[in-house]
């Protein structure tokens, strides 16, 4: 049985690396329909293309089964990242039912609009030092790759998906403090524009929360987190994870309809030490 929900946004998928879950993203897929599905950027990671190829048959099937979404009637719309900024030129057009655009306004079930973008617009160093955001995806690729390693041990001892790389990523006050002020840039654009919110990624950290009376919400990621974030009938905003490929259609309606609670990542890092 499949968990409905009236918007889905999904980001930060890096299909082409290693580092990607689409074994887990394809099972949330198959598990959760949506009116709207929104791509907000990443999805593709032409970076780690360039560099090496790492394209499995999970990454196709991925692709698969959102074309497959777009043609029973889902609405998806594409907003490219900087991962996928290749994509950018062909913001406007429509392929295979899928609309591609720079940014997009979604107005949830409740009256808000919301500014739906990738976020990287805002990123000085995206901006303004591109060889050193190269460097630190580079680095952040080795990090993932300890993960991976990590956690087969882990799933081979019986223990829960743990990222390594979100536990460094809290843990940094470097690392705390950008993301903090991505988040409230992002809330002041959004403001400063006339929403009353905005979805974003980008950072890899799923979130939903108030900031200053702008709704904030960020998709989170299918390489650390395994998140998304999706809107109720009632237009209520909330993030989803989705840490272990269900075994059965039962099952994955269960764990799709746990409440995400704070605490979620602590608890984590109390199950990996």
């Amino acid at each position: 049985m499949s968990q409905r929900y009236r918007t889905i946004w999904l980001s930060d998928v890096h299909l082409g690396t290693s580092g990607c879950q689409a074994a887990f993203l394809l099972d949330f897929l198959k598990h959760h329909e949506s009116e709207t599905l929104y791509l907000v950027g990443d999805i593709i990671d032409g970076w780690q293309l360039k560099k090496s190829w790492g394209w499995k048959q999970s990454h196709n099937d991925v692709v698969q089964k959102v074309l497959r979404k777009a043609r029973k009637g889902t609405q998806v719309i594409y907003v490219p990242g900087n991962h996928d900024e290749a994509a950018r030129q062909y913001c406007g057009l429509d392929f295979g039912g899928i609309a591609i655009r720079q940014e997009a306004e979604h107005l949830t079930a409740d009256g808000k609009r919301l500014l739906v973008i990738h976020g990287d617009e805002f990123d000085g160093v995206i901006q303004h030092v591109k060889w050193l955001a190269y460097v630190g995806d580079s680095l952040y690729t080795v990090i993932l790759h300890l993960n991976r390693y990590y956690n087969w041990l882990r799933q081979k001892l019986g223990r829960p998906y743990w990222s390594l790389s979100q536990y460094l990523k809290h843990k940094v006050k470097n690392a705390v403090n950008f993301i903090s002020d991505f988040e409230q840039i992002l809330a002041d654009e959004a403001r400063r524009r006339g929403f009353d919110g905005v979805i974003c990624g980008h950072i890899h950290k799923a979130e939903v929360k108030d900031i200053g009376g702008i709704l904030y919400g960020n998709c989170g990621d299918w390489v650390e987190s395994l998140s998304a974030l999706v809107e109720h009938a009632d237009g209520r905003l909330e993030v989803v994870y989705w840490t272990r490929q269900a075994s059965s259609a039962s099952e994955a309606a269960m764990i799709a309809t746990q409440p995400v609670r704070e605490g979620t990542l602590e608890e984590a890092e109390t199950c990996a030490s």
